[in-house]
């Protein structure tokens, strides 16, 4: 396939221009001590409209979608963050939305999601295919689907979080991003490279959710068993069809993370930043604060993807030592 380009990225951005916010980038001396003598620049994707990236890959989707069509209304499946992302653009266009979450998707999430006007519906996270049960409501209703990630419109939207980040520190020697089906980090990866050919472009996975580093091992998709990690954003499978030949082509390296080094850093980040972001958002955080990315980069970007987290996620996180 052919891989998408700087210039599907930048076409994005002046879509989003207006539209999404412009996240601030945030640095703190106390973290950066705490890394080892890392200079790190946060890019604050938790502040984002909806709470999380995703409102960039959504709205560059669905603004492209014909009028006619669009009209009938969206469906997307999704955990959280993708839900409220299509539901907070189905609102600013004035259509219907409907989202399938699954059964154990964090409450706040469904709350929220639900506060923007969408229908929710649910599946067993286990047992149903959420794409077929996508596919299948979009076809009983005659609605557009809008998958999370595996789509060109929505990697480049998502592109638009690093765009901006290397347009205010285009000096970076490292990125790293949080990669769930890998939507971020193709799209990030794409600016990245395109702005910066030099820079090291890292995702980061938890321990138990490692599907993308095992597909690189061996060179093609590999599907994982479902994973209890509390990074509920980033716990698929198997990364994309559209998404894996970005990161096979573009990324550099796949970083692990614990659930205790992510709780730690979402503690480090409260505490010490002022900053509350959900688990997924906080491991590119834990992989600089446990010694997992190389002293030599020295001057780092971060992608801070969401912080749409659960009241008693950020207890449990604030509790642990």
């Amino acid at each position: 396939m052919e891989l998408l380009t700087l210039a599907d990225v930048e076409a994005a951005a002046d879509r989003l221009e207006g539209v999404a916010h412009r996240t601030p980038v945030l640095t703190s001396q106390a973290f950066d001590a705490a890394s080892g003598g890392h200079r790190v620049f946060f890019k604050s994707e938790h502040l984002q409209r909806g709470g999380a990236f995703k409102f960039r890959g959504a709205y560059n989707r669905i603004s492209q979608i014909p009028g006619a069509e669009r009209k009938r209304g969206v469906v997307a499946f999704s955990s959280g963050n993708h839900a409220q992302a299509v539901s907070l653009t189905a609102s600013l266009f004035g259509i219907p939305a409907v989202i399938c979450m699954p059964a154990d998707a964090p409450k706040v999430k469904v709350e929220a999601t639900r506060g923007y006007g969408a229908e929710v519906v649910f599946y067993d996270r286990i047992k149903d295919d959420r794409v077929k049960f996508g596919e299948a409501v979009a076809q009983e209703r005659g609605l557009t689907l809008v998958p999370p990630y595996d789509h060109p419109q929505i990697i480049a939207g998502q592109g638009t979080a690093a765009l901006e980040l290397l347009e205010e520190e285009p000096d970076l020697d490292a990125l790293l991003v949080p990669v769930g089906g890998g939507g971020l980090i193709s799209g990030c990866a794409i600016a990245a490279k395109g702005m910066r050919p030099h820079i090291r472009v890292i995702g980061l996975e938890p321990e138990t959710a490692n599907d993308t580093l095992l597909s690189l091992q061996a060179g093609h998709r590999v599907e994982t068993a479902p994973s209890e990690t509390i990074a509920d954003g980033i716990r698929g499978t198997t990364p994309g069809e559209l998404t894996f030949p970005h990161i096979q082509a573009l990324v550099d390296d796949i970083v692990l993370v614990s659930d205790a080094e992510i709780l730690a850093a979402m503690r480090f980040l409260a505490l010490r930043m002022k900053q509350v972001v959900e688990p997924t958002g906080a491991v590119g955080a834990a992989a600089l604060l446990h010694g997992k990315i190389p002293a030599k980069l020295h001057r780092v970007g971060v992608i801070v993807s969401g912080g749409n987290a659960e009241p008693a996620m950020i207890a449990r996180a604030l509790g642990t030592d």
